[in-house]
């Protein structure tokens, strides 16, 4: 895909995204590789009204190639490029249940969004719980580092969901079931529930991957 055509579609995105209100006022922050580097949304904009020109262009030692100043968070998207080298694009909302469950106590910071259904587990996987940290804090991408790539998706405490993924299409759906799942956890709430088990996560892997 040519970069037009990327920014096009990043723009297309993050509309549908916001639209469906994944996302409000100039939260959240999506990037996807090119060629030459990666183009990220810009800081301070807002997911459903970008300026596919004005989109934020970083080469892959993340200096600013053009476009505006990229979002403070780009330290996140970098360190998920970096150390998942198949990455082709990362999304982070601060849509409402995963964030609703990123500020829960008692979770496990290896597996946070428990494997309720088949469709988590095929397109998220596990999600590990990173600390707290301000948002634009550098102690960002350091966290997702010392992951070493064991995670495509992880939940920042008290802030919400990362999701990274082969392409922009496929890591868009994932941050959106991942957010579906957590709304289901945090409607099923204190009752018992009954998690996919080991074998049925296994089974998962072994089938699709």
């Amino acid at each position: 895909m040519n970069e037009t055509k990327a920014r096009d579609e990043l723009t297309r995105l993050s509309r549908s995204l916001f639209d469906r209100g994944y996302s409000v006022g100039s939260a959240g922050n999506i990037s996807m590789r090119v060629d030459d580097g990666y183009l990220i949304t810009p800081t301070n904009s807002c997911l459903g009204f970008l300026d596919p020109a004005r989109i934020s262009k970083l080469d892959f030692q993340g200096r600013h190639v053009s476009g505006d100043k990229p979002s403070k968070e780009v330290f996140l998207h970098s360190a998920f490029y970096e150390t998942r080298p198949s990455a082709g694009a990362v999304v982070h909302l601060h849509s409402t249940f995963g964030t609703a469950i990123s500020c829960m106590c008692g979770l496990n910071p290896e597996d946070c969004i428990r494997p309720l259904t088949p469709y988590v587990v095929m397109r998220v996987g596990k999600v590990a719980l990173v600390p707290y940290f301000r948002p634009g804090d550098e102690r960002g991408g350091t966290f997702v580092r010392d992951l070493s790539g064991r995670f495509a998706a992880v939940l920042l405490a008290n802030h919400g969901p990362v999701v990274s993924g082969k392409d922009l299409v496929s890591t868009v759906y994932a941050a959106e079931e991942l957010e579906e799942t957590a709304k289901l956890l945090v409607t099923l709430g204190d009752r018992s529930v009954n998690y996919l088990s080991d074998s049925d996560v296994a089974e998962l892997h072994r089938v699709f991957g």
